[in-house]
């Protein structure tokens, strides 16, 4: 069902169903489309169904900067919920779809599927810890970490999805990762070239296969499993 369903990633098959039924209402982005911009207001959260989004932030001299990849069965939105307006744009890295579910909506919903609460405290909490690792990553770990440490993250994500946890697709550019990092593009490109020579993966174009996650975990001070 992933792919086709709203919020799949750790709910219930049978609540997953309900759900995709009692959210009806969807978007769909083509590959540069904006679904909402920072400081719109927050008037409802959105799920990936298919396809990548990115959010970013953007100071008052115009620097940007990338805060999130979001994946299908990744909900968005949820780190403007205490404002009440956004505090990024989100933009579709391909074409995608989302699902939406307004604020005044989840309540009812809610009702009929007491699991949703729980469901989205628990993404609250995972959208607080992400964004809590990204400024420990930026401010403590040297560069080969933190390209070792996003390998890794997207290898636990996709494999919660159900895809392969060792071989996958980057939605994103090069640049786009080493903005998120906090590391130049020409940084970025040799750090990857430098993990393929040392055999730890192997890349060809935006196709990544991690050979020895062990040996990336032991470089990112992780024990081995």
């Amino acid at each position: 069902m992933l792919g086709h369903v709203c919020v799949p990633v750790g709910m219930a098959a049978a609540d997953v169903q309900q759900l995709d039924k009692l959210v009806q209402e969807r978007i769909r982005l083509p590959k540069g489309a904006t679904l909402y911009t920072q400081q719109d207001k927050l008037d409802a959260v959105y799920s990936v169904r298919y396809g990548s989004v990115k959010t970013q932030i953007e100071d008052a001299a115009g620097h940007m900067q990338i805060t999130g990849f979001h994946l299908p069965g990744e909900m968005i939105g949820l780190d403007g919920m205490l404002q009440g307006q956004h505090v990024s744009t989100a933009l579709a890295m391909e074409d995608a779809e989302v699902c939406v579910i307004r604020l005044s909506q989840i309540d009812h919903i809610a009702a009929q599927l007491p699991s949703l609460q729980h469901q989205m405290r628990r993404l609250m909490s995972r959208e607080l810890e992400r964004s809590y690792q990204m400024l420990a990553s930026l401010g403590s770990l040297q560069s080969e970490q933190r390209l070792a440490g996003f390998l890794l993250n997207l290898s636990q994500r996709y494999a919660a999805l159900g895809y392969s946890s060792t071989e996958f697709v980057l939605r994103m550019t090069r640049e786009e990762i080493g903005n998120f990092l906090g590391l130049t593009l020409e940084t970025t490109s040799r750090l990857f070239s430098r993990l393929a020579r040392e055999n730890l993966i192997a890349i060809r174009q935006r196709e990544v296969q991690l050979l020895d996650i062990p040996a990336l975990q032991q470089r990112l001070g992780q024990e081995r499993c």
